[in-house]
């Protein structure tokens, strides 16, 4: 389980930690997904989506799919997942694309973040691949006042 002072060092609202609390102990895969959008969406990224694959892949459990408007943006929201999710006791066994900013994959193993200039988000068209893939429903408290709630 991870202590409570990581949930809010990660920059989610008390009933954002409270939420991640609750579904990491629940369901640790997905916790750790929301985990990785909540630092996404502390980062102010765009479009964020959590694909299950559960029943439709062998290789991971949840796609995070995010955007930044710039590569260094990419380059911070790649920053801060690795920093809350990697911080909260999940390990990352690989990262790739970080030094362009273009479009960083990072893979916890059950967990795979995508995070794209949105340029090439639309061109790869991860979502549409995985058309079948259920959307998880981000809680609207991961999201502060202001922020984009497009998921």
């Amino acid at each position: 389980m991870v202590p409570d002072s990581n949930l809010m060092q990660s920059g989610a609202t008390p009933a954002a930690a409270e939420i991640l609390k609750e579904v990491l102990s629940e369901n640790p895969t997905l916790g750790k997904a929301l985990l990785a959008a909540s630092a996404a969406i502390d980062k102010n990224g765009l479009n964020i989506k959590v694909l299950e694959l559960t029943e439709l892949s062998g290789f991971t459990d949840y796609f995070v799919i995010c955007s930044g408007a710039s590569d260094r943006q990419v380059q911070t929201i790649a920053d801060a997942v690795e920093s809350t999710v990697g911080g909260s006791g999940f390990e990352l066994l690989a990262s790739e694309g970080y030094q362009d900013g273009r479009w960083v994959l990072m893979d916890f193993g059950d967990v795979v973040v995508h995070v794209f200039l949105d340029a090439l988000r639309e061109y790869y068209d991860l979502e549409n691949l995985w058309a079948d893939a259920p959307r998880v429903k981000i809680p609207s408290s991961f999201y502060g006042p202001g922020a984009s709630r497009i998921n």
